[in-house]
């Protein structure tokens, strides 16, 4: 039979074997606008990530205070280039030890009272550091909002993935980077006002701002529905359930859904059942992912950028070097944040990779080919004393550097910045991902104190060149891993995407 005769017979058949009549369509599709586009939904992922505000607020904000307290009257407070260099990095060990906590906490108090007790070490680091009299307070300060730091990184993108509408879940995910990238461009723009009319001391008084209205507004916002299932408290859940998507939406059969799930999951995991694939695989993919994102040379890029910038005398004022950098990362951000609901997961991290590895390889020949006085050492002349560099004849050439560092920031911007800990609190299972979540972020954050603490040594060994060829190696591990072991995930519930690493059988995730 010709095609064209066949053509009047096909719509007769599928009009004949339609399942759900016309009506029933169209009444289904508003159900599931009315159910994606519920405010109530955004206003609980807005108090949620004003923690990440915080946390992005915290980790800069050495950035604007070492360079006065280097020069403080005071020698109790004033910073040599040893103790500002513990300021800037004992950060990430409070980091570390909070996601070591979050272990506990994720599945002890649940994801939203988690993201509430982080505010209280968050408010007394800054407390301490701003009426911080000697050198302990500073970085006790530290510690403690390192720690509110590692609570909020492990806690926020659980809590956010499992009250997200499966259709948004993707953009709602990116949530937590963005608001990170605003808290250190407002600490940027905020740290250089105070520091031309007020003491350094309300920088830290300001921090404690996100800290107090996140607390207040998540006081106001449900507990996950699938946390709650997994305490036994159905009502509660569905009442949570309920407010999130609405009451005129079809939340009772995504309710099903997920108690379904629980019900199969209702003990925790045990040590016998992490040879499980459908346990290991999920925490592995989401542990290495973490790792690799570090090994990829954000952290060390993003803390010695002035002496990067500076030693390559790129045309650029130092001042303008981090607010340039955090735009840059910010409309990246916002970009994969639209995109991975459409694009989905995978080709935004081929993307990612493929921007850092050329980012990367372009800057370490740059640093090779150029002459010795664009490669030599920057061991003792760290971003804390960067101004004290000598400077250096420039021309439009160093503008290479400048554009390979803001498009490595871009790339991890677009993919493995957001995506890793999107993925992290979608394929771990529920009965692991408390645990699980807080494990990826002690390996994420170790990694990054590691890396940060032995960049400078190398540099003076082998060359600046050297870690840039390193960072350009694992990009395209990151590459490989992706295409070898990561799923996508793009519109799939939790439970569906559970159900991919239980069986193995795509048709689950398809």
């Amino acid at each position: 039979m010709e095609p064209s005769a066949r053509e009047p017979l096909l719509r007769k058949t599928s009009s004949s074997y339609q399942t759900f009549p016309g009506s029933t369509i169209r009444r289904l599709d508003k159900e599931y606008l009315r159910s994606l586009h519920n405010q109530r939904l955004y206003l609980a992922v807005f108090a949620a990530v004003l923690g990440n505000f915080s946390f992005g607020f915290a980790l800069v904000y050495p950035s604007p205070v070492i360079p006065v307290l280097e020069a403080h009257p005071n020698p109790a407070l004033r910073l040599d280039q040893h103790t500002a260099s513990w300021f800037g990095s004992v950060f990430t060990l409070g980091a570390a030890a909070g996601g070591l906590s979050t272990m506990l906490l994720n599945d002890c108090l649940g994801r939203k009272l988690s993201i509430m007790f982080s505010a209280l070490p968050s408010a007394a680091g800054y407390a301490l550091m701003a009426g911080a009299q000697g050198v302990g307070m500073l970085l006790l300060g530290r510690v403690l909002t390192g720690y509110a730091g590692g609570v909020t990184s492990a806690c926020i993108p659980v809590y956010i993935s499992e009250i997200s509408h499966p259709g948004v879940r993707g953009m709602l995910g990116a949530c937590p980077q963005i608001m990170a990238v605003l808290g250190s461009l407002g600490l940027y723009a905020l740290g250089k006002y105070l520091r031309l009319v007020l003491d350094w001391r309300w920088l830290a008084v300001a921090g404690e701002v996100p800290v107090l209205a996140m607390i207040i507004l998540l006081c106001f916002m449900p507990n996950s529905p699938r946390f709650l299932l997994s305490q036994g408290k159905e009502e509660e859940a569905l009442r949570s359930l309920c407010w999130l998507r609405g009451r005129d939406t079809d939340y009772a059969q995504e309710y099903e859904q997920i108690k379904d799930s629980v019900r199969k999951q209702s003990r925790r995991v045990t040590c016998a059942e992490i040879k499980d694939p459908f346990i290991y695989k999920p925490i592995l993919i989401a542990g290495v992912m973490r790792f690799l994102q570090q090994l990829s040379g954000v952290t060390c890029i993003l803390v010695y950028l002035q002496s990067i910038f500076k030693k390559t005398s790129v045309i650029l004022k130092p001042e303008y070097d981090a607010a340039l950098v955090g735009l840059v990362r910010l409309l990246s951000v916002a970009i994969a944040a639209v995109s991975m609901d459409k694009a989905g997961r995978k080709i935004l991290l081929f993307v990612s990779a493929g921007v850092m590895l050329v980012s990367n390889l372009t800057l370490g020949l740059y640093i090779h080919i150029m002459p010795a006085s664009h490669n030599s050492t920057i061991a003792n002349q760290t971003s804390l004393s960067s101004a004290d560099l000598p400077e250096e004849p420039t021309n439009y050439i160093t503008l290479i550097p400048l554009l390979a560092t803001m498009f490595f920031i871009m790339g991890y911007a677009l993919g493995w910045g957001p995506i890793t800990w999107l993925l992290m609190s979608e394929i771990l299972p529920l009965k692991a991902r408390g645990v699980a979540s807080g494990l990826c972020v002690i390996v994420s954050w170790l990694t990054a104190f590691t890396l940060t603490q032995f960049f400078l040594p190398v540099v003076n060994a082998f060359g600046l060149e050297v870690p840039f060829f390193f960072f350009a190696v694992i990009s395209a591990g990151n590459i490989l891993f992706t295409g070898c072991c990561v799923p996508e995930t793009k519109g799939r519930s939790l439970e569906q995407i559970e159900a991919f690493f239980r069986t193995g059988r795509r048709s689950f995730i398809r």
